[in-house]
């Protein structure tokens, strides 16, 4: 299937902020989120904030899909770590081959970093796309405090 990636941009808000909901709302993720946190991160994605990026994946009529990386540090691997934070395709739209094109998408654009995800036991399909392009179960727990 031939589509874009791009970055988000202001005209995308609705489309993405509705993506989001139902992104949050499925077995993908642990929390169902809130409008303020997803008009946050959009924000954050479409203005200069250096940790976090958002792209769309669109046929150039319409959108299919969006992501958002946020950039770090891992101190583990010794070098610089992209986090695919939120990787949503609708369902129209999966197993098109999009998630492997945006993963080398990004590996091309930041190479020699260590690349790190989080998905939940019951995304099936989400853990056969990724076992397929190499990432590796990682043995550990993850805690949060806010």
């Amino acid at each position: 299937m031939e589509f874009l990636i791009r970055k988000m941009d202001a005209n995308d808000k609705n489309e993405i902020l509705s993506m989001m909901r139902e992104f949050y709302s499925s077995d993908a993720v642990y929390t169902n989120g809130s409008d303020t946190i997803f008009e946050s991160d959009f924000l954050n994605c479409i203005n200069d904030n250096p940790y976090l990026e958002g792209y769309v994946f669109s046929s150039g009529i319409e959108i299919l899909g969006y992501a958002m990386i946020a950039k770090s540090y891992s101190t583990e691997f010794g070098q610089p770590c992209v986090w695919f934070e939120d990787l949503y395709i609708k369902k129209e739209f999966r197993g098109k081959g999009i998630v492997p094109k945006f993963i080398e998408y990004i590996k091309q654009n930041y190479p020699e970093n260590v690349y790190r995800l989080e998905v939940e036991d019951e995304n099936t399909h989400a853990l056969h796309v990724y076992n397929k392009l190499e990432f590796k179960k990682l043995p550990y727990k993850e805690m949060i405090l806010f």
